[in-house]
Formats: structure tokens, C-alpha cells, sequence
């Protein structure tokens, strides 16, 4: 019997989900995450969930894994020493950048601009010239090229070399030579070249992208190299292992270990493949989703079950040309730690986060700040003798005592500090949630809200009051829902081309050429991985704006309805966008300035688990009772065990549910029913 297995790489916990390909079945995981070696906690949590299930490690033979390998290295600053060959003439191209200062009108004031990634004592410029049609105006100059690599390669310092040429979008022909000249003197390092990665006009962020990508590269080759290492060791030589990608799709370890820029945002892009699993099945295409973990809570929209993709990802102050699915994150998660300003006297919560170690104080793992995770054991919505992953006990004096530090310089009792704790880093959430929705002009209560993580099942319920976005849908095993996600997503890859020209003078003929070309090479990647083309799906993406505009918006289309529309159709959909964004469409000047195609191929349908037949009552669910503390007062609260709870069961308010990998507070005055697919749904009572 075969088995499947999805894992989710957290700030504070490791999440695996364990899938049987015959009849559904699963098994899940939760394991504190090892910052300092992801690989680690990977390997731990295989070990658990194979003693705990019963399963021999054998029989896995596809491990499908969300990484934060990529961000954390932006993020620490600890990727490799870069090189840069950039053409004669613009060795500063880092340097003038955009021009653009973060922080707000005053940025400028404060804004301390970081190391660049490839430093100027590495760049070296290459003698050639492409011109602005991709024909070659001065021929590249490989004498001179090699004379400066020798002397690149004598500082020793090296690690990872970058090929970024002006125009080179057009016509990759220096840099594919230029990388082959460097291949023989630098024999032993990672080589990247623009045209590989983003063959896009603009070239500051065409170089950015390229850069970034071998920053990284060798340390995400490190991780992908020793994982798989490990996983055949113990699994066999025949495992798949896949990497998610930030665009939701799935990648080769083989490609991930090649682009990696494109695993940026692996870990978020997780919980909104899972999130958009559970509730289509449901029959909800129109959700918001929070992933509230230990460190911080990302949310999304998803619209018609397809989640909105940014053609550029931000991690801190670093940006690049790839896609990633539109998730916004903030500072507030179940290990956020409240303070309480001595300047102000006013209650503050995060960023700063006590991750896994030294963790909420509840945990008894070292931890004494108050955090988030603190003030729900407070007020009860995590009640002490629940067991986080089935082996971790919680501390109700320890949480207490760690909330009383903020509780008393306000003068406030602990319920009531707890409550605001609670009440700030929910309001931090919703301002998340306006920017993917209200700002991108959507009405939340046109949605079903979803809450997963570990932590967001505790809030949805308030966040459902906030947002009025009704049902708020508690999926199964929402604690382990990204890694749900990596275990059904489907592998992916795209490939670009520019294309600038006026709408109203290309011809359907001249785009469906140009699409075909593109076509075949996003599905070369996939062959590549043993995927034929007949398994895959093509779509196309044309980015258009108005011209003049400084920005342009993707539209989404296939052949046939180019074949059946025309040009026309790309006109209607980019001036339904351009509306929806801006309240206003132009008559004319529409241009094409991307072309792009994606091809995915599925990893089969995988059958849902069949839920309990059982028709238990709730007194049959019933745990324990207990009370939570809401607005002001107790109120007796019952406690019921999620796994006992049948199809179309209905609870009011207050209860709390709890399962191994997250706990659900159904507030007082709202109800909550389960539906067919085994989602919770938490609507008012009234």
C-alpha cells in the first residue's frame, strides 16, 4: 500500500500529514521545529507519525515539502558571497535601483540601505552589447571576459555567480556563452544567468531576481542535497521528494535546487492549497484564509477556488520577479509577546515572537513573557490538560503568571489584560485581512473566512465578528493544513517571454505563435522530471496595462478562448480588472507587455477519507466541562473531542473543540454544524 506524505516547516512547529493513496486515510504529526537545521525536525516528524500510525517508513514513497530554507537565508543575511558579470557600463545597476525609500513619506529620514547581495568589489563588467531589438551591436569579448574571471577567482571569495546583460531578455546568446566561458574557470560553484530565470525587460529587478537566486542556491542545494540523502536512506531509491513553490505549485527537488528563487514563499503558499482542497469540496470557491502559527499569521483570497499570484515576491527589503501566491503576513501569532511600553503605559503585542524555543510560557520550556498562546490559556480557550501533538502538556499557573507582567502595571486583573491581548493581535489579523480584500476592492462578507494553524482555529470565531464573513470554516486538521496542501497540490513550472505591443495591432495568429513557443518550454521542465506531456495542463497569462501606466495586471486565458474570443477577450477581462482595482476602464491603449505560460501536471486525485458514520450525540463527544472568561464575565463552557464529531452534528456556543493539532472556540451567540467534508462551520445564531 502506498502512501504520500506532506511537510510543513514552521517558525515554532514541523507538521506532517500522512495521506494513504487507496482510501484516503490520515495520519498527522506536530514536532517542535529545529531552526537551526530544518532537515532535523523533518526527520523527527517522520519518525513520529510512522510509530504513532503503524506505517513502515518504506512504504512512503512521495514526501511533498513546504521550506522556509530560502526566506530564512534573505531573511538572516546568510546566503553565499555573490558575483555579478553585468555588461560594460552598468556595474551599479544595484546601486540606482528604484529609488524608493520604505517607511512612508518620512522613510527616507531613518531608511539605512542594506549590504547589496552581489557587492561592487565582485562585479566585474563584460565587454558586449545587445541593443534594444536583441540584435548584437558589440560581439562578446571572451579574451577579456576570462582575464577578469581569473582575477574574480583570486579573492577567493566567490561562493555563487550571477550573468545579468542588458537586453538580454531579447537575445540570450552572450549570456549562455559568457556562462559557459565562466564554467571553466569557476569548476565547483552554482552559476545562474538571467535568461533561465526571468527573460523579462527591466533590468534592475531581471538582476535582483538573478542574484538573489544564487545567493541562495547553495544553501538550498545544501538542504534539498542532504534531505533527499536522508528520506533514500530510509525510504528507498525510488522517493519523489517535491518542494512547494511560492506560486502554490510544486517543484522537483532537482528544480528547486536549480531556482530556488521561486521557493520564497514555499511556506505560506501550503495552507492556501489546503484551504482551497477542503472547502471547494465543500462547495465554497470564495474564501479569506488566516494561517495563524506560532510566529505570525498569513492570510489570502481566493476567488473562484484560485488564489490570487503576485508576479513579485518581498522578503524584508529584498524583491524579486517570481510569482508567488498574493498572501499578506504580520507579526502576530500564538508565541507573539505582549509588553507593556514603560513610556506609554499602553499594551503593545509582536512582532517579536518566543518561537519554539524559548516558546509561551505554558510550554514550560523556558519561556516567561506573556504571549498570545498565554492569554487563551487564561481565559480557558486552551484549556491545561489538552496535549499540543499529543505529547506536550500546558501550564495554566505558569500562563498566569507570565500575563500578571503586563496585567499589573495597567491596573487591570488577568482576565481583563488577557482579553486585550487577545483583542490587539485579532485586530492586527483583520487589518491583514482588509489589505487582500477591502483594499484590493472586495467585500469581506462576499466570503467564507477560514481559519487554520495551530493557532487560528482559537481566533476564527473573532475574526468571523470582525471581518462578517460567514461561514467561518474550521477545516479538518486545521493545525496540519499546509502540510495537507504540499500533499495535494500539483508540480508546476512557467515560462515568459516579453512582449510589448499595442492590443489593437497584434493579431491572434502573431499571439498564438508566440504561445505555442512558450508552451513547449514551460513543459520541458516537467518532462525533464518524468512527467509526460500528455499529463499536463497548459494555461496563459498575458500582463497588460494601459499604455503609460508604470504597473500592468495578469489576465488568465487558454488557447480556446483566444481561439473563441480574440483579442477582444483579453480587452474585456484586463478592463473587468482594471474596474474591480480602480472603478474605471479606458476605451483604448491597451498593451501586451508579458506573455507567460504554466503547465501543471496532477499527482492523481487523491480520495477523501470517509467520515464517521457514527451519529453521536454531543453528550458521546462530550470531553469535560469547563469555563472561559468573554467580555467580562465566566461562562460554563463544554469541551468536546473533534474526532468523535458526526456529520451534520450542531453545537451552540460556548464550546470548545479540540483535536491533536489545534483547538476551535465557539464563542457565545454563534453555532456551529459539521458539514459532509468534515469542515466546521461557525455562523451566528441569529
Amino acid at each position: 500500500m502506498s502512501y504520500r506524505l506532506g511537510v510543513d516547516v514552521g517558525g515554532t512547529f514541523t507538521d506532517l500529514l500522512l495521506i494513504n493513496e487507496v482510501n484516503g486515510e490520515t495520519f498527522t504529526a506536530k514536532v517542535p521545529s529545529t531552526p537551526e537545521d530544518s532537515s532535523v525536525g523533518v526527520l523527527n516528524g517522520i519518525a513520529r507519525i510512522c510509530e504513532q500510525s503503524g506505517i513502515d517508513v518504506s512504504n512512503i514513497d512521495r514526501v511533498m515539502h513546504g521550506t522556509t530554507v530560502a526566506t530564512n537565508a534573505v531573511l538572516t543575511g546568510k546566503g553565499a558571497k555573490v558575483g555579478l558579470i553585468t555588461t560594460k557600463g552598468y556595474k551599479q545597476v544595484l546601486q540606482v535601483a528604484r529609488s524608493f525609500c520604505p517607511g512612508g513619506l518620512g522613510g527616507w529620514v531613518s531608511f539605512l540601505k542594506k549590504p547589496l547581495l552581489a557587492p561592487l568589489e565582485l562585479t566585474i563588467e563584460a565587454d558586449e552589447r545587445i541593443d534594444a531589438n536583441g540584435q548584437i551591436v558589440d560581439v562578446l569579448n571572451e579574451d577579456s571576459l576570462r582575464i577578469q574571471l581569473e582575477k574574480l577567482k583570486s579573492t577567493g571569495e566567490v561562493e555563487a555567480l550571477t550573468i545579468c546583460f542588458i537586453n538580454s531578455y531579447l537575445n540570450a546568446s552572450h549570456e549562455q556563452r559568457a556562462k559557459e566561458v565562466a564554467a571553466e574557470i569557476f569548476t565547483d560553484i552554482p552559476i545562474s544567468i538571467s535568461t533561465d530565470l526571468v527573460p523579462e525587460m527591466q533590468e534592475y529587478e531581471r538582476t535582483e531576481t538573478t542574484i538573489v537566486n544564487s545567493y541562495v542556491r547553495p544553501e538550498v542545494a545544501r538542504y534539498v542535497d542532504n534531505l533527499s540523502r536522508s528520506l533514500m536512506d530510509k525510504m528507498g531509491d525510488d522517493l519523489h521528494l517535491s518542494i512547494l513553490r511560492s506560486d502554490g505549485g510544486l517543484a522537483s527537488a532537482r528544480s528547486s535546487a536549480e531556482s530556488p528563487v521561486n521557493l520564497l514563499m514555499s511556506g505560506p503558499a501550503g495552507g492556501v492549497s489546503g484551504a482551497i482542497h477542503f472547502c471547494q469540496k465543500a462547495g465554497f470557491k470564495d474564501i479569506l484564509t488566516f494561517d495563524m502559527g506560532g510566529t505570525s499569521t498569513d492570510v489570502a483570497l481566493i476567488q473562484n477556488a484560485k488564489a490570487r499570484v503576485r508576479r513579485e515576491t518581498r522578503v524584508a527589503d529584498v524583491t524579486v520577479r517570481a510569482p508567488s501566491v498574493d498572501v499578506r503576513t504580520v507579526g502576530a501569532g500564538g508565541g507573539s509577546i505582549a509588553f507593556v511600553p514603560e513610556l506609554t503605559k499602553a499594551l503593545r503585542v509582536g512582532p517579536e515572537s518566543a518561537g519554539a524555543k524559548p516558546g509561551p510560557a505554558a510550554y514550560m520550556k523556558g519561556g516567561t513573557a506573556p504571549t498570545v498562546c498565554d492569554a487563551n490559556v487564561v481565559l480557558g480557550y486552551l484549556p491545561s490538560d489538552v496535549q499540543l501533538g499529543g505529547a506536550m502538556a500546558i501550564n495554566k499557573a505558569a500562563a498566569v503568571a507570565a500575563v500578571k507582567t503586563v496585567a499589573e502595571p495597567m491596573g487591570l486583573s488577568v482576565e481583563e489584560a488577557a482579553e486585550g491581548i487577545l483583542k490587539i493581535a485579532n485586530e492586527a489579523m483583520f487589518g491583514a485581512l482588509r489589505l487582500v480584500s477591502v483594499e484590493q476592492g472586495f467585500d469581506p462578507r462576499d466570503f467564507a473566512l477560514v481559519g487554520f494553524g495551530g493557532a487560528g482555529p482559537l481566533h476564527a470565531n473573532a475574526l468571523g465578528i470582525l471581518t462578517q464573513a460567514w461561514p467561518t470554516i474550521i477545516p479538518p486538521g486545521p493545525g496540519v493544513l499546509c502540510a495537507y496542501g504540499d500533499a495535494t497540490t500539483q508540480v508546476r513550472d512557467e515560462a515568459s517571454k516579453t512582449f510589448v505591443k499595442l492590443l489593437e495591432d497584434t493579431s491572434k495568429d502573431e499571439l498564438a505563435n508566440a504561445l505555442n513557443e512558450l508552451q513547449e518550454r514551460a513543459s520541458a521542465t516537467l518532462i525533464a522530471d518524468g512527467i509526460p506531456q500528455s499529463n499536463q495542463e497548459i494555461s496563459f497569462q498575458a500582463d497588460l496595462r494601459y499604455t503609460g501606466q508604470a504597473f500592468q495586471l495578469s489576465v488568465e486565458f487558454t488557447l480556446s478562448d483566444l481561439q473563441e474570443k480574440g483579442i477582444e477577450g483579453l480587452k474585456s477581462q484586463f478592463d473587468n480588472e482594471h474596474t474591480q482595482l480602480f472603478t474605471f476602464a479606458l476605451e483604448s491603449g491597451h498593451e501586451i507587455i508579458m506573455l507567460r505560460a504554466i503547465a501543471t501536471a496532477s499527482g492523481g486525485e487523491l480520495p477523501m477519507m470517509p467520515q464517521s458514520q457514527r451519529a453521536n450525540s454531543l453528550d458521546d463527544c462530550k470531553m469535560a466541562d469547563s469555563q472561559i472568561y468573554f467580555e467580562g464575565k465566566y461562562y460554563p463552557t463544554p469541551i468536546y473531542d473533534r474526532n468523535k464529531m458526526s456529520t451534520n452534528l450542531e453545537l451552540s456556543g460556548p464550546a470548545i473543540i479540540c483535536e491533536m493539532d489545534s483547538t476551535t472556540v465557539l464563542l457565545p451567540g454563534y453555532k456551529a454544524q459539521v458539514d459532509t467534508v468534515g469542515n466546521i462551520l461557525i455562523n451566528p445564531e441569529n
